[in-house]
């Protein structure tokens, strides 16, 4: 970005370009938000079967933390805590609790007419209008996963600029969909809508003739977002949130070199029966499948860097990777045959640590210490305050709680310090809490002490000893047990769409 000179006899004009630079200094983000990888799925984790170039150099030149935590163990609450700003004791979303109703046809194909996951609230702001507040411009590109179609809270109504990809979580079940949402100020669009993946319908949903459909819908949202990248200029900071489907379920992509070379290692390979009522196909090289969507995603990301490079942008953007929550085993996915080290117990709907760990890494050029391991905790609550820390947005937290909103709160801290290397200045949380209605469990992490809360029974382990929290000491240590059990009864509001059993 060129600098403005201050000479003598300096103009008005002048001095307005001069403070039009000043705000172009404020850094572009961008968040990768991938869709139920593991901690252990990439190379600079120590997976050992998959290919991750790009990411593991994106760790080596930034930061990579070992104790990030999403902010749920499934997908539509782990997202709202980090528009939010709140954990899942407080926030409006705690599950995946769907809407769908109706029904619409695509060529010959039936559909639904509506369709999508419970509303974040909107008497609470989210991190896109808090960006747009600070100026910038906003996308995202991906799964919204913040309320159904039509619903008080889609993207047109939550500042986001620019959407495409899924409303519907359950629609991103497939990957060659009947139909993806858009919603564009640049297109003129006034609201959300569906475009219809024209080529798709034109072949069947389910069996042989599904993979004859042609527009997959994760390459389709990766090009957007690149498109995206490419139109933004130094006039004004962006934000964008780029929640790619991959490595979800269904496994299925196209039948492409990289694909390819992962079937030539996995031989034999797993085969998937499919089902239908989740709308998952049948499918052969369910490990290549897998093995590759992986890589397809560090591809992308690869791409992404790339841009930005060309650009000019990434002395001046920050950069974060991560996942929704823990590795799935639906679909025909294999969690334990590529987790063999086995560092973590539970996968995905689980709030052991397998479950809610996730792999995060920071990167921005010449601000983030290159080759960093961080261990400080964090979760995907203190997302919202650091990127208002970074900007430097005064407002946070006081002007963004809602008056008339009982108990508005945040739950976050922000973490600036600990990412630009400054550690022995970061503010530490004083426990992490997290609950989830579908399996009835609750967990809170005080230092190393890990409470779980299955169907209203106590389980406590100690991380510094037991990282895989085999060993239920609860009845050895009552006194904590009681005292992070008054941390649950402190932090849970009763929800009436999402409950769940106290201690």
């Amino acid at each position: 970005m060129k600098k403005v000179p201050l000479l003598l006899g300096t103009s008005l004009l002048s001095i307005t370009s001069m403070a039009q630079n000043n705000e172009q200094q404020k850094p572009n983000i961008i968040f990768i938000l991938c869709d139920d990888m593991g901690y252990a799925d990439l190379g600079c984790y120590g997976q050992k079967y998959i290919s991750t170039p790009n990411l593991d150099k994106m760790a080596e030149e930034g930061m990579r933390f070992t104790q990030a935590y999403a902010g749920s163990p499934v997908s539509a609450p782990s997202r709202a805590s980090l528009m939010t700003g709140q954990h899942t004791g407080h926030c409006e979303i705690r599950g995946n609790k769907e809407y769908r109703s109706g029904e619409i046809t695509y060529g010959k194909h039936i559909d639904f007419a509506v369709s999508g996951q419970h509303p974040l609230d909107t008497a609470h702001i989210v991190l896109p209008e808090v960006m747009k507040r600070n100026g910038y411009t906003t996308a995202q590109f991906g799964k919204w996963a913040g309320g159904y179609e039509g619903s008080i809270s889609t993207p047109d109504k939550r500042g986001v600029d620019e959407f495409y990809g899924y409303i519907c979580q359950f629609i991103a079940h497939q990957y060659y969909p009947n139909f993806l949402n858009r919603y564009s100020v640049l297109k003129g669009d006034s609201a959300t809508i569906r475009v219809a993946m024209d080529k798709n319908i034109k072949c069947a949903m389910h069996g042989n003739g599904y993979l004859k459909r042609k527009q997959y819908s994760a390459d389709l949202i990766h090009q957007e977002a690149l498109n995206w990248i490419e139109q933004q200029t130094d006039n004004q900071p962006f934000y964008g949130l780029f929640t790619y489907t991959l490595p979800h379920a269904e496994l299925v992509q196209p039948n492409d070199k990289l694909l390819k070379r992962y079937k030539r290692l996995f031989k034999p390979d797993k085969t998937y029966a499919g089902d239908n009522g989740s709308r998952y196909n049948a499918i052969d090289h369910t490990h290549a499948q897998f093995a590759a969507m992986v890589s397809r995603l560090d591809a992308y990301v690869g791409e992404i860097l790339a841009k930005l490079e060309e650009k000019g942008f990434s002395e001046n953007t920050l950069v974060i990777f991560s996942s929704d929550n823990g590795p799935h085993e639906e679909g025909g996915a294999d969690p334990y045959f590529f987790n063999r080290d086995g560092l973590l117990r539970g996968l995905k709907r689980q709030t052991h640590e397998g479950g809610i760990r996730v792999p995060f890494i920071a990167y921005w050029k010449g601000k983030i210490p290159s080759g960093r391991v961080n261990e400080t905790p964090i979760a995907f609550w203190d997302i919202l305050p650091t990127f208002c820390d970074i900007l430097g947005d005064e407002n946070y937290p006081n002007n963004y709680l809602n008056p008339n909103k009982k108990d508005d709160c945040f739950d976050g801290i922000s973490f600036k310090n600990t990412l630009l290397g400054n550690d022995e200045n970061q503010e530490k949380h004083d426990f992490l809490y997290w609950e989830f209605n579908e399996t009835n469990q609750i967990a809170v992490r005080q230092g190393d002490w890990k409470l779980i809360v299955k169907n209203g029974v106590c389980h406590l382990y100690d991380l510094s000893l037991d990282l895989h929290e085999d060993n239920d000491v609860a009845n050895q240590y009552p006194n904590i047990v009681e005292k992070l059990k008054q941390i649950v009864y402190e932090q849970h509001s009763p929800s009436p769409h999402f409950n769940v059993t106290l201690p």
